[in-house]
């Protein structure tokens, strides 16, 4: 029974737990709605309402704000009462915890909540929108009458400036009057917001009227009196340079400047029409295509300064390096009968001869056209620079013919000097050999002296060849030196390992009557060495005495080469 009555009380105290935390949920969810409900309230509809009544309260204005006024009414006597009252009801139900019931309230109170801020949302915008618009009206209309009043007195005053222009322009400005009228009329019938369409559409109208107010004076100067008149100083340049033997018919500039004057009469009578922008934008490339034919006139002046001053020297150039040319062949031809060279380098100087012939010949058709004054100096002044730069280009490659020709007999004196010092190292390896006093000289050293003295020989017998072929020599003296080098490292090599046997040997000796294993090692290494089998006798000694004594070796090989190279 008491087991019963301990549950029947934990799930007593369970409920009112739970009802406890149900309640703090829902009674802080009456507090938010109260919140927003505070905050409709507190929106400030009442005193955007009170400024709309310092406007003209007529036509459009005064409608709207009784609409305005009977929303706002309604939703401060009618819905919020109701809303405070269905709050009321909520926390009733909540105190009876009667959840489900509160929860419905709530849910049906931020509905109506939501409505209300969405209707009272609707009125603050349109007040700002007709309050704005007043405002925007009052100045921007202000500003506009200004630049109307301005353009009006240009227009006036400065009626020749603007030509055939003047009465359409005047025409118009005319049609900005009874829009004006019109504005004043819808603002003192409280319709702002009318008002504000007549406002935007003459500030379209403005802005485009204002500027051709503005474009067209300088835009007639152009085409009235600029153009024309750097269009008669290019004729009269033209015809002076002309006088003065230059060639432009290539360039067609007078073709061109008929039509451009051509296209000024259309360009006069688009403006009359007022097709400002289009015949702007053709007076823009028009100077643009002036100043690109002063450029074209002033290239074919510096092009003849440029031909004046350089066709000369570039005729003695061309004769000079021809000159040159010549004898580097007689030189190539004198010198190929003691040397031999590549057959593609002999061709060098026949094929510099052949290249300057053909720029001879283009140098004298330039040199007839100008003279004729049948071309355009730009166009000798291009070919005078491609002949000017192969010239250059020839001057470099018999530079370095003529330097490669020398280099020849230079490369002879220093191949016979390396044959005299590479016999004079090879007869010095010999006479190490034999003041060395070593027991016999192996078979192999024997063969590499003999190779090496067959490559010096070999290298010799090409420098004896007629033409000399220095390159094969060349060949035959690196094998030579490569062979030289060996055979002396070789040689001393084996002369150290002579000296390190008979030193090892003699260290050991003293052990030998104790040592009858050492004794007899030493006798094996003995042997090898009278066969003249030094590398194995000089393992054998080693290995004897290392076995006996460890690290003798070390140093009897330091004493050994001092004493060898002190000799």
């Amino acid at each position: 029974m008491m087991k019963y009555i301990i549950i029947a009380v934990i799930i007593l105290l369970a409920v009112i737990i739970v009802g406890f935390l149900f309640r703090k949920k829902h009674n802080a969810e009456i507090e938010r709605l109260e919140q927003l409900k505070l905050q409709i309230q507190n929106k400030p509809i009442l005193e955007e309402l009170t400024k709309v009544k310092q406007l003209n309260m007529n036509g459009q204005t005064e409608e709207m704000f009784e609409r305005w006024r009977d929303i706002w009414t309604e939703i401060m006597d009618v819905h919020i009462p109701k809303i405070d009252a269905s709050l009321f009801d909520a926390e009733d139900a909540i105190d009876r915890f009667r959840f489900g019931k509160a929860s419905k309230i709530e849910n049906d109170v931020e509905v109506r909540i939501d409505d209300v801020d969405r209707q009272m949302n609707e009125i603050l915008s349109e007040l700002e929108e007709l309050i704005g618009s007043e405002e925007k009206n009052r100045s921007e209309m202000d500003m506009m009458r200004d630049h109307y009043r301005l353009a009006r007195k240009n227009l006036l005053a400065h009626q020749h400036s603007y030509g055939a222009a003047a009465v359409p322009l005047e025409k118009r400005l005319e049609s900005f009057s009874p829009l004006f009228a019109e504005y004043d009329q819808l603002t003192e019938q409280g319709n702002y917001l009318k008002a504000r369409e007549i406002v935007m559409g003459l500030a379209d109208e403005g802005d485009y009227v204002f500027s051709l107010i503005d474009d067209i004076p300088p835009l007639l100067t152009d085409i009235h009196s600029k153009i024309p008149s750097y269009i008669n100083e290019l004729r009269n340049g033209i015809r002076e340079m002309e006088s003065q033997s230059y060639y432009l018919n290539h360039l067609e500039l007078t073709d061109q400047l008929d039509d451009m004057e051509q296209e000024l009469v259309v360009m006069k009578q688009n403006i009359a029409e007022l097709n400002v922008a289009e015949t702007k934008e053709k007076a823009e490339a028009m100077k643009e295509r002036i100043d690109s034919f002063y450029e074209l006139l002033e290239k074919e002046v510096k092009a003849k300064h440029y031909v004046d001053q350089h066709k000369a020297e570039t005729s003695r150039h061309l004769e000079l390096i021809t000159r040159d040319t010549r004898d580097m062949y007689d030189e190539c031809v004198v010198v190929q009968q003691s040397y031999k060279i590549p057959d593609s380098d002999a061709a060098i100087p026949k094929a510099c001869l052949q290249t300057l012939e053909d720029l001879q010949q283009r140098f004298d058709l330039l040199k007839s056209r100008s003279e004729e004054k049948h071309a355009a100096y730009s166009s000798l002044e291009e070919e005078l620079l491609i002949i000017q730069e192969e010239l250059a280009k020839i001057d470099v490659i018999q530079h370095d013919f003529t330097s490669s020709l020398k280099s020849l007999r230079i490369d002879e004196i220093e191949a016979r000097t390396r044959v005299e010092d590479l016999k004079r190292q090879l007869q010095e390896t010999d006479r190490m050999l034999y003041k060395a006093n070593v027991p016999g000289i192996p078979e192999e050293m024997d063969v590499r002296l003999e190779e090496a003295e067959e490559h010096l020989f070999v290298a010799m017998q090409g420098l004896q060849e007629v033409p000399l072929n220095m390159n094969l020599v060349d060949n035959y003296l690196v094998k030579a030196e490569k062979s030289i080098e060996d055979v002396e490292e070789k040689a001393k090599e084996m002369i150290e390992n002579v000296l390190l046997i008979e030193r090892i040997i003699q260290y050991g000796n003293r052990y030998r009557k104790t040592n009858p294993q050492m004794h007899a090692k030493l006798m094996e290494a003995e042997e090898s060495f009278r066969q003249l089998r030094y590398t194995k006798a000089l393992d054998e000694a080693a290995t004897a005495v290392e076995s006996f004594e460890p690290g003798s070796m070390k140093r009897i090989e330091v004493l050994v080469k001092e004493e060898a190279w002190r000799v």
